[in-house]
């Protein structure tokens, strides 16, 4: 066999041999899981023992939520995708906080704490299914790359569906921390006034590489597969954005929530954050809350700092 088509045969076995770690990457990380039909009723608990401890407040603040007065609302993202929500108006005229979920979860068993949470800081709460996830359209995650553009459709929503004269707080948990933090650094209408970011990660590539090292893999390694994964079958930049910086841009006050005991999101990852705020800040760290269970864990002291905080910048 001459040397030229060994050589080819090598090439394109490299290529097949990428793309497919590139495919795998992108499924395991970027492709929202298949949608499951639950019975009436149904609600839905993150999985993991940190989590059972708290069935019961969850339960509660869903079933309270879902007995409420709201409106469900729906806009297009910038791709084309169907995206919905639920309106909460606790008080009419009040700031509206912009509600995003984490990664994998939804709008309801993530947030529905934070309908409760909004109101004793006497605002109204919108809260949003990311793209694909809950009822909204879509497949792939994108670790708040389009789901911070999707957060400025739902900011144009609240100023010309609900109130043009809106005073907005972008709210996060997680991804979704993530998603408003970046947001933050974008060109914003001067409603903003605001943002809670709760357990947030510094980067799409940092909590990647995070968690392939958790799980004993070489992180160095896979990361370029899952970014290269991401560019080709997801189409997108996995590294276009990143909060930490992006809050070097920000001009929004934030007050950043995590927890020291948080093994999924380092608690460091919110210090970085803080530090790189270019913003009026403040870091609040909750003791003892596995991820995204600072409010439940400590709502007395999670309320009152989140209070104080917005009455300053609502002056």
């Amino acid at each position: 066999m001459d040397i030229e088509w060994i050589i080819l045969i090598c090439i394109v076995a490299v290529a097949f041999v990428v793309l497919i770690t590139s495919y795998i990457c992108f499924f395991r990380i970027f492709r929202a899981p298949k949608k499951k039909v639950h019975e009436e009723g149904y609600i839905d608990i993150p999985e993991g023992e940190i989590y059972e401890m708290h069935r019961e407040q969850i339960t509660e603040w869903v079933l309270a939520s879902r007995a409420m007065p709201y409106r469900e609302v729906e806009i297009k993202s910038f791709d084309g995708l169907a995206l919905r929500g639920r309106y909460f108006e606790h008080f009419k005229g009040a700031p509206i906080e912009i509600m995003m979920h984490g990664y994998q979860g939804n709008a309801e068993r993530d947030m529905s704490g934070g309908i409760f949470r909004s109101r004793d800081c006497g605002h109204n709460a919108l809260l949003v299914n990311h793209r694909a996830s809950g009822n909204s359209e879509g497949k792939i995650i994108t670790f708040g790359i389009n789901e911070s553009r999707d957060c400025l459709s739902w900011i144009n929503f609240v100023l010309t569906e609900i109130d043009p004269d809106a005073k907005i707080i972008l709210t996060g948990i997680s991804m979704g921390a993530a998603t408003v933090m970046i947001t933050s650094g974008m060109e914003l209408p001067e409603n903003i006034i605001g943002i809670l970011a709760d357990c947030g990660y510094t980067s799409a590539k940092d909590i990647i590489k995070k968690v392939i090292k958790d799980m004993k893999l070489p992180a160095g390694i896979l990361y370029p597969f899952a970014k290269l994964g991401a560019r080709i079958f997801g189409g997108f930049n996995l590294e276009e954005f990143s909060p930490v910086e992006q809050l070097k841009k920000s001009k929004i006050p934030t007050i950043f929530f995590h927890s020291d005991a948080d093994d999924f999101v380092p608690c460091y990852m919110s210090e970085q954050n803080f530090e790189a705020c270019a913003a009026k800040k403040k870091l609040v760290i909750i003791k003892g809350a596995g991820h995204g269970l600072a409010y439940p864990v400590d709502k007395e002291h999670y309320l009152k700092e989140a209070k104080e905080f917005f009455e300053e910048i609502e002056k």
